[in-house]
């Protein structure tokens, strides 16, 4: 069999070279992950970067599969002595999937079909006959006389009109096989085809949320994600009734001029009715599935790309820092949960207040709060978003306001802080807590430092999706994994201080290595260096290769291990140092010294310009944070609930959600506005990521308030 190159393949795409890709595919059979490749094997790739490399990835499996299945269809193929050279050579240079399945559909075996039967009835060398017929240079025949030659009793054939339907049956399965005609039509119904949509009647207006698709067109080719994903939602919950239209005639007028070649008018109408029964029949159901299931895993990744990208911002949200905190989980009934955490994120103690009950709970609650203030020296205080947020800041504020030294107090998102503080996480890490202390205390933590935290729950509960629920569950759970994963080594994890949910995403780190380090950590002590790592049980060599440079040890014993420099660099620094004559604990001070230094007298063979640029980057600001300066939204503090806006005010928010028709913003009003695409910016919108991003502080106006539908519009235009 005459196998793909992949690798030439890819680069080709790509527009890499072959050396590089086929080194990208080395490196992951070799065991290295992406985060790793991306910023340590630089002079291998070529410095791409973990999009460029993830792309090499998925089109390398898809290709790979597509070669297996080759061998797999060919296989078939030949066993039923079919397979012409000319078959084997389409199916050889094949480069997609769907085109693959065309070529292979006449050979598929098949369950029992009219064309089956009418074989099985003798009636192949009828429709044989008839095919022959079917040029321009034919003798004219009766088929009605040919047809009687047919008519038997043992083959359960009775007159000429079963015989030459069960020839039409055959004929029509053959032209319904054919690849050239299924990628013509395909390609017609992508681009001519349109959805519509209509609620069933008995669902009466204004009944469901799906009102806007009462009677509803739109083009596939203008169709957006979130439409596909509506519609056949709907259509699962039985309150939609969802078609593709498309014109039928021209679809006849097309298989006519491919298949009809005879001037005979009885041959010719012959075929016209076959053809119809060939479209109707079986091409049509079959190229309607393909084209939803097509449209469904097109919205599919473009939903999931969405959520990546609010998911990646959310995630590297500026941390407000580890410092003392105070947290609290709003509540009227049953009051405030109050956690104190240390600066290292550490759980201190609670307390229960009751702001909003008598005068009494409200004096003790002011002195809780104020002690608890002074005791733990507080630098920051966390809100939870929920019920009762807003009159808990305004409780907070009046306490604070005439302190000398202030906190910064921060209303954070809750979103998934309920489902942490119920995990299995959660119980292992307070098994004595009730669960809305636990919630108290992910809230402060989502303060301190978002990423840390964020990390506990499943991607899908924190709230910045779009149709999650809707999507492809493998593929969104893959795509999130890499996502967080992509995160956590891009910022970098404080070796004694990370939780195992964190150190499970650092490269080369499974759940059980985490585990071990952690372990080890409450048995040893603190980490006072890298390679202490290799005493961990089951953190081997290749392990300590692919996550040493993201781990970092504050106040260690070698400067360097709080930096992204790997160790397998530390030579080269030293021999940096040694060239600056001075020692490695005083070479970031010397960023003028590093920035004149000419690198090419450090390359080696294993360490290149890149990687020492890298190198010299992180030198000059060990231990930094690569995520954004801290930022916060202040909220009007009169406007509480969605009663209080009104149109053409203008007010701070955070953007919650990115989707495709727009964005999400919280208000301070328990329920996030609409900033629609077409209000996000003075000028043509395509893709609101390009304007907003979850985290973002934004001004906005109100522009129309609907209190029974809980529905704010919001606009940033010319604010």
């Amino acid at each position: 069999m005459s196998k793909l190159d992949i690798p030439q393949l890819i680069a080709s795409e790509l527009s890499i070279s072959t050396p590089r890709v086929q080194n990208v595919l080395d490196l992951l059979t070799e065991g290295a992950t992406i985060p790793f490749i991306a910023r340590y094997r630089k002079e291998k790739t070529g410095s791409l970067d973990e999009v460029q490399l993830r792309l090499i990835v998925e089109r390398a499996t898809y290709l790979t599969e597509l070669e297996q299945r080759k061998e797999t269809i060919l296989e078939s193929i030949a066993t039923q002595n079919k397979l012409s050279r000319e078959l084997k050579t389409q199916i050889e240079s094949c480069l997609l999937k769907t085109e693959l399945e065309d070529l292979y559909l006449p050979y598929k075996p098949k369950r029992r079909t009219k064309a089956t039967i009418a074989r099985e009835k003798g009636l192949e060398s009828l429709a044989n006959l008839i095919k022959s017929l079917n040029t321009p240079q034919a003798k004219h025949l009766d088929l009605e006389q040919e047809a009687k030659q047919y008519i038997s009793e043992k083959n359960g054939i009775k007159t000429t009109t079963e015989a030459l339907e069960g020839a039409s049956d055959i004929l029509a399965e053959e032209i319904a096989d054919k690849a050239n005609l299924r990628a013509y039509l395909r390609d017609y119904l992508m681009t001519d085809g349109v959805f519509t949509a209509r609620i069933k009647a008995e669902h009466l207006e204004g009944t469901t949320k799906y009102e806007m698709y009462r009677n509803f067109q739109i083009s596939l080719k203008k169709a957006a994600p979130h439409h596909i994903l509506a519609l056949f939602r709907g259509e699962t919950e039985n309150i939609l009734s969802v078609d593709i239209d498309f014109d039928e005639s021209r679809v006849m007028t097309y298989l006519t001029s491919q298949e009809i070649k005879t001037r005979t008018p009885q041959i010719k109408e012959f075929y016209l009715q076959l053809l119809k029964d060939s479209f109707n029949r079986l091409m049509k159901p079959s190229l309607i599935r393909e084209i939803r299931l097509l449209k469904k895993q097109w919205a599919d990744l473009e939903s999931i790309t969405t959520f990546e990208e609010n998911l990646r911002n959310l995630l590297l949200a500026s941390p407000a820092g580890m410092k003392p905190t105070l947290a609290v989980d709003p509540g009227f009934r049953t009051g405030c949960k109050v956690a104190i955490l240390s600066e290292t994120g550490q759980f201190l103690e609670y307390q229960t207040i009751y702001p909003f009950g008598s005068e009494k709970q409200l004096q003790e609650a002011k002195e809780v709060i104020k002690k608890l203030i002074q005791k733990h020296q507080i630098k920051l205080i966390a809100i939870g978003n929920g019920t009762a947020s807003r009159e808990t800041d305004q409780f907070i504020s009046e306490i604070i306001k005439n302190l000398e030294q202030k906190p910064i107090k921060v209303i954070v998102n809750e979103s998934g802080a309920s489902i942490y503080s119920a995990s299995d996480v959660a119980r292992e890490e307070f098994p004595e807590l009730d669960v809305t202390i636990r919630g108290a205390i992910s809230i402060g933590r989502r303060l301190q430092d978002p990423l840390a935290e964020l990390v506990k729950i499943e991607p899908k509960s924190i709230g910045v999706g779009q149709y999650q629920h809707d999507v492809d569950q493998k593929l969104l759970k893959k795509k999130l994994d890499e996502t967080v994963e992509s995160c956590v080594n891009y910022v970098g994890v404080d070796l004694n201080t990370a939780s195992k949910e964190l150190l499970t995403f650092v490269s080369g780190i499974n759940a059980t290595v985490a585990n071990n380090i952690v372990i080890y950590r409450n048995q040893i002590g603190k980490f006072k260096n890298r390679k202490e790592l290799l005493k961990v049980p089951k953190l081997g060599a290749k392990a300590f290769e692919q996550a040493a440079g993201f781990l970092r040890i504050r106040e260690g014993e070698n400067p360097l291990d709080n930096t992204a420099v790997h160790p397998e660099s530390y030579k080269t620094v030293e021999a940096i140092a040694s060239f600056l004559k001075i020692p490695i604990s005083k070479i970031s001070q010397q960023h003028q010294q590093l920035k004149s230094l000419d690198l090419k007298k450090f390359v080696t063979d294993t360490i290149g310009l890149p990687t020492l640029k890298d190198v010299i980057q992180e030198l000059e600001k060990p231990g930094r944070d690569p995520r954004e300066e801290f930022r916060y939204a202040t909220f009007e503090a009169e406007i509480k609930e969605i009663s209080d806006l009104k149109e053409g005010l203008i007010l701070e928010g955070v953007v919650t959600n990115v989707v495709n028709f727009g964005a999400f913003v919280d208000v301070g009003v328990h329920q996030d506005g609409l900033v629609h695409i077409s209000q996000l910016a003075n000028q043509f919108v395509s893709d609101p990521k390009q304007i907003v991003k979850v985290g973002q502080v934004v001004k906005v106006k109100v522009i129309e308030v609907n209190e029974k539908l809980k529905r704010i519009s919001l606009s940033m235009k010319d604010v």
